[in-house]
């Protein structure tokens, strides 16, 4: 009995995780977790919506939790998208599909003319003559058949994008393209800033003032990786104050994370790798010069004669060039130890790199000319293991 009540634990938290982590789990490709979702339905609807405001939806062939950000971030966009044209013409890609039934088969060039005709007369212009444009339509194309929304029957758009030849491709319509976007209780012209909309209509009184708050705090803990007390509002701080203990019984349940209090915040991780989860440090080098400069940090505070200091925050404030001459420290200190790219790049571009990583996990902000490197990432220390370490 303690067994089975132990593997239907994990089963759950399965489920937790990849309904958070994944635009939607399909029957057809993952039938075990699906059906298991099934099982769990009712528990998992009923806890995301008290405690998330996500709805979640089941039908016969998927489970999809319709996620919105306690706070919207740019690395929160759709992976293969980089430009905003890229987000437009991906909708529009969705637009045509309406009009399409599922198994439907339809050309690329058939595609493109329709988007042209729509967009006659409108703001927005398409030529795709531009390379830039073929680019766009092409990251579009690409994303949509990542997520399945689109199966490619025959050819590849590779070659249009690259020559703007008449190379055509033959698409089939796929039933997921129905559950992309998110659906929106009025019309979108009505709302006035990003923030809104992602509220919920909640009653104007106490009771909806914190299912709001406990909404916006879970959002955040459950889909950035570190919250600081700082970015918080009074009202939320004082919330994951008084609540902290409610907060990590949850999260630990639901999804396995381990939190604990520290001075700059609630501080959420994984105890075990998940592949549902993208985790920090990642598996790439730039990762490794992110935990050596923590590391190097902590070194640098503890010094006498160091201009490295921590604010009222906690957090040490550094000048482009202070990092560039740290990075360069590490270079000449380790450079047996990098690869041969890591040791030629030069050290702006190398700076901007890591900033772009450590900004992207929450560990740094820039203001300006001043990098503010975040107290969260001085829970790492990175060193290489010599043989004195190893034995």
């Amino acid at each position: 009995m303690a067994r089975a009540a132990r593997n239907n634990q994990v089963d759950k938290v399965n489920c937790f995780i990849s309904l958070l982590n994944r635009p939607w789990v399909s029957k057809a490709d993952d039938p075990e977790l699906y059906q298991n979702i099934r099982s769990y339905y009712q528990e998992l609807k009923d806890w995301f919506q008290e405690y998330c405001g996500f709805s979640l939806l089941l039908t016969r062939q998927i489970a999809r939790l319709e996620k919105i950000p306690g706070r919207a971030h740019d690395w929160m966009g759709l992976e293969l998208l980089n430009e905003p044209l890229d987000y437009a013409l991906f909708t529009y890609c969705l637009w045509f599909l309406e009009g399409k039934s599922e198994t439907d088969q339809f050309l690329l060039t058939e595609m493109i003319e329709e988007i042209k005709n729509h967009l006659t007369g409108s703001s927005m212009s398409l030529d795709f003559t531009l390379y830039q444009h073929r680019q766009s339509m092409y990251r579009a194309l690409k994303q949509m058949r990542e997520l399945k929304v689109l199966v490619a029957v025959d050819g590849d758009e590779m070659e249009w994008a690259r020559t703007g030849s008449d190379r055509n491709v033959l698409y089939e319509c796929s039933m997921l393209s129905r559950y992309v976007l998110r659906h929106f209780p009025r019309d979108l012209t009505t709302y006035d800033s990003l923030e809104s909309l992602g509220e919920l209509a909640y009653p104007d009184n106490q009771e909806g003032q914190l299912r709001r708050r406990r909404h916006r705090v879970y959002r955040r803990l459950l889909q950035e990786p570190v919250v600081h007390d700082w970015e918080w509002s009074q009202d939320e701080r004082y919330y994951v104050l008084t609540q902290r203990h409610t907060i990590l019984e949850h999260l630990a349940t639901r999804f396995g994370l381990e939190g604990q209090r520290y001075r700059e915040g609630l501080i959420f991780f994984y105890p075990d790798h998940s592949a549902e989860t993208e985790l920090f440090p990642t598996a790439k080098n730039i990762s490794d010069i992110a935990l050596l400069l923590a590391g190097e940090i902590r070194r640098l505070l503890h010094k006498q004669d160091t201009s490295i200091y921590t604010d009222e925050q906690g957090c040490v404030p550094l000048t482009l060039a202070e990092l560039e001459v740290i990075l360069l420290g590490l270079r000449e200190k380790h450079k047996s130890l990098w690869s041969q790219q890591l040791r030629q790049v030069k050290s702006n571009e190398l700076a901007r790199e890591l900033l772009e990583h450590l900004t992207g996990w929450g560990l740094a902000t820039v203001n300006e000319q001043i990098i503010l490197l975040h107290p969260a990432l001085g829970r790492w220390n990175g060193h290489y293991l010599n043989n004195e370490d190893e034995e």
